[in-house]
């Protein structure tokens, strides 16, 4: 019998969502099932599971129960309709573009959205006729002057990466559905614990999953869950047909990193409200954005739609790239690493790194600035982290 989690709280439903497919040995851990196909009991079984007159697993591209199990868990926490896993962050962010953009059509994203999210439909999909306008989308009034009769999809990452900027996600649900568009939301800097779009009126909350999710630095995956039948039919739809799924022994993974999300999110989020004010604070450092520093422009924005603040910081430090560059060659605590979300504390330089590809022009107008230094905290323990931090910023 499966445990009711209506109404649970966070810790309950990320310990135990998701169904265990196992009902022959009853194993309390999921099994891999790390099979290609699935054996028909007879021909008019087969027959019935290909026409959808019987539920039944056929390929492992189409489903198989590991992954469903990874699936169902995530719907779970982001109380939606259906979740589909795929093999990368960007397999989802792809899958979005060819479900809802095609010749013709237009999309209006988030500036500083993570960088290949902007390049591959700047780059990629432009080659088919599909236009898109990135905007500052904490600014609603630039939302609306960029949407379109010919806009289709409005995608927003929210707090954007890497200016910690935060968007209104009801308010651009309803922007986007007045034009008849679908707004999906990058949930990835927030985790399921901390944000829920699909409650705010998002038609699909999107997650690279190598980030939080999984949250061990060892996987790369990412997941699309909707708000309605209507999308993840869709959505499955195009998965299946261009392949960019996730294998069962990801799913399997990336389940088990899943259980320990909230007790990592809330060390994180503990430790990088404490760094933010002493970073803040310190004359070495010309700003800070943090959604739980007062100082953030959109700090009410943050306690009205987020359950929390996360743990990722971007600062910039007085005497700008070199300035910053002493600081990510002597740290010793934090990885020099692009990503985020793991136990582990990561520090980068977007200017150079997750955003080198996007024009100058194109990255300081999304206030992506030269010196911008991005801090995914981690759950060491607050005293060493800010010791490191002390040290790096005294040799400036």
């Amino acid at each position: 019998m499966s445990l009711d989690l209506k109404g649970k709280g966070i810790n309950t439903r990320v310990t135990h969502a998701g169904k265990n497919p196992d009902t022959v040995h009853g194993s309390v851990g999921v099994p891999i099932y790390q099979t290609s196909t699935f054996k028909f009991r007879d021909a008019d079984h087969g027959a019935r599971c290909f026409s959808g007159e019987e539920k039944g697993y056929i390929y492992t591209r189409i489903g198989n129960p590991t992954i469903n199990t990874f699936e169902e868990a995530v719907t779970e926490l982001e109380q939606g309709f259906g979740g589909i896993a795929t093999a990368s962050g960007m397999a989802a962010v792809c899958a979005i573009y060819m479900t809802y953009l095609s010749a013709g059509s237009h999309m209006v994203g988030t500036d500083a959205v993570y960088g290949s999210s902007r390049m591959v439909m700047e780059n990629e999909f432009s080659r088919f006729g599909v236009e898109s306008s990135f905007v500052d989308t904490a600014d609603l009034d630039q939302v609306r002057n960029a949407m379109r009769p010919d806009t289709t999809l409005l995608f927003i990452e929210t707090p954007a990466n890497p200016t910690i900027k935060l968007t209104d996600i009801a308010a651009c649900a309803k922007i986007a559905h007045e034009h008849g568009a679908v707004l999906v939301v990058d949930n990835t800097f927030m985790s399921p614990v901390l944000q829920n779009p699909l409650k705010l009126g998002a038609d699909v909350s999107l997650h690279s999953i190598t980030k939080y999710i999984n949250g061990h630095t060892d996987v790369v995956g990412g997941v699309l869950i909707t708000r309605t039948e209507d999308e993840f039919v869709r959505l499955k739809s195009v998965i299946n047909s261009t392949g960019g799924t996730m294998d069962p022994h990801q799913s399997w993974l990336v389940l088990r990193g899943m259980r320990t999300l909230s007790l990592r999110v809330e060390r994180g989020e503990q430790n990088a409200q404490k760094l933010a004010e002493y970073l803040e604070a310190h004359p070495r450092i010309e700003w800070v954005r943090y959604p739980g520093l007062k100082s953030h422009p959109q700090h009410d924005l943050a306690k009205q739609q987020m359950l929390g603040f996360g743990s990722m910081i971007s600062f910039e430090v007085k005497g700008g790239v070199e300035a910053g560059k002493t600081i990510l060659n002597n740290v010793k605590i934090p990885q020099l690493a692009v990503s985020l979300g793991g136990y582990e504390s990561l520090i980068q330089h977007p200017a150079s790194m997750t955003h080198h590809n996007i024009p100058k022009d194109k990255r300081l107008a999304a206030d992506i600035t030269d010196g911008l230094v991005r801090f995914a905290v981690g759950t060491e323990d607050l005293a060493d982290l800010q010791a490191d931090l002390e040290q790096a910023l005294a040799l400036i």
